[in-house]
């Protein structure tokens, strides 16, 4: 398929989901570029004060959303990156240094492996091993028996290639404390940290307490425009902001996106819990609605959600299943699920998707989920 066959074909996607009267979250790609500036020109205000100076190179929202996010997670300090690729190379790389170690312990399904090209190797000059390739985070036994030393351990919660999951809180700090027996320091990818708080049973700044520092993303679930930050002591970030120029990311002016960041701190991050407590609803009602549809095998994973966002499984085509999503939100107005991927080194024939649950699928009964899966499958022919 050519590029403008594909063209078309995410217009058409994308026309059929913004046209949904019905979907379980609506992404900020669901609506129009006019769209998000007029929404952010409208709140901006409600979160800081838009008489003040247009801020450049981060002397103004940007260290309000710095110093923000530091008092969320109890930590010392914050620097604002424009990627959390960027803000996570740093800090590992700023580690190495001060560990004398360039070995990082890390899961093979974690971000800098999967989807970052390479470039804790290639940019950073790190090198990466795995106590672990089960699909979860390794084990307190996996870190402390890893027969090579490794100077930072970088745990991402939840592991989302593996379904989002995540541990138990005891797992979770006997992870750190076999890590902290090998003298070694921790990182929390905490991309999606946000919304781990209800399954670990903690506060933010508790599961942060674990760390020695945390990347946090301000788009994947509080519905920021872009952007993240790296929390941790003082020193490292300081040193971080040092490495964030050299590396290209002191923008000259980023207040765009520190202000929907402190849109979403201020209203999407209270609600997160609700959307985690509902996402349990729906994947219960999706295996209930699919077990009755004649399909020849489905799986919801994890079952029960670990946060507001796990994976569908079936057994047919990425093509079929994109064609029957588009379908039934052009006839229906009902957009049930988005993309399909097909399984990583899995037999063909079998595909995924990423099911989120926000603030649009508060709405769904269990029926209407049970609904929306017979429509679906009635449009897999």
């Amino acid at each position: 398929m050519g590029d403008t066959d594909e063209q078309k074909q995410r217009h058409r996607r994308l026309t059929a989901w913004r046209g949904s009267a019905k979907a379980l979250a609506r992404p900020s790609a669901d609506h129009t570029l006019a769209e998000r500036l007029a929404a952010l020109a409208a709140d901006a205000g409600t979160v800081h004060d838009l008489d003040e100076w247009t801020d450049t190179y981060g002397n103004g929202v940007v260290a309000e959303l710095e110093r923000r996010t530091a008092d969320l997670l109890d930590m010392e300090a914050a620097a604002f990156f424009p990627t959390g690729t960027m803000a996570q190379q740093v800090a590992l790389r700023c580690w190495a240094g001060r560990t004398g170690d360039p070995v990082v312990a890390l899961h093979p399904l974690s971000h800098p492996e999967v989807h970052e090209r390479g470039a804790l190797t290639a940019v950073g000059g790190l090198r990466t091993v795995h106590p672990t390739t089960e699909p979860r985070l390794p084990t307190a036994e996996e870190v402390r028996d890893l027969p090579e030393p490794f100077g930072t351990l970088m745990l991402e919660l939840p592991l989302r290639d593996a379904g989002f999951t995540l541990p138990t809180w005891e797992e979770l700090t006997a992870v750190v404390a076999a890590a902290r027996d090998r003298d070694a320091v921790v990182h929390l990818d905490g991309a999606r940290l946000w919304e781990c708080g209800p399954h670990l049973g903690r506060t933010l700044p508790e599961i942060a307490a674990l760390a020695d520092s945390v990347y946090v993303s301000f788009y994947k679930s509080l519905d920021g425009l872009s952007g993240a930050v790296l929390a941790g002591p003082a020193t490292l970030v300081e040193q971080a902001r040092t490495w964030r120029h050299r590396y290209g990311g002191q923008v000259f002016q980023q207040y765009p996106a520190a202000l929907s960041a402190l849109l979403g701190l201020e209203r999407e991050l209270p609600r997160l819990p609700s959307y985690v407590e509902h996402a349990k609803l729906v994947a219960g009602a999706l295996a209930e609605g699919f077990a009755g549809s004649g399909v020849p095998w489905f799986r919801v994973h994890p079952e029960p959600p670990h946060t507001h966002q796990f994976q569908m499984w079936l057994p047919y085509g990425t093509e079929v299943l994109d064609e029957a999503s588009v379908r039934q939100a052009e006839e229906t107005g009902v957009t049930l699920f988005r993309r399909w991927f097909p399984a990583a080194g899995g037999p063909p024939g079998v595909s995924f998707t990423e099911v989120t649950v926000a603030a649009p699928g508060l709405e769904w009964t269990a029926d209407d989920v049970r609904e929306a899966v017979a429509g679906f499958v009635e449009r897999l022919v």
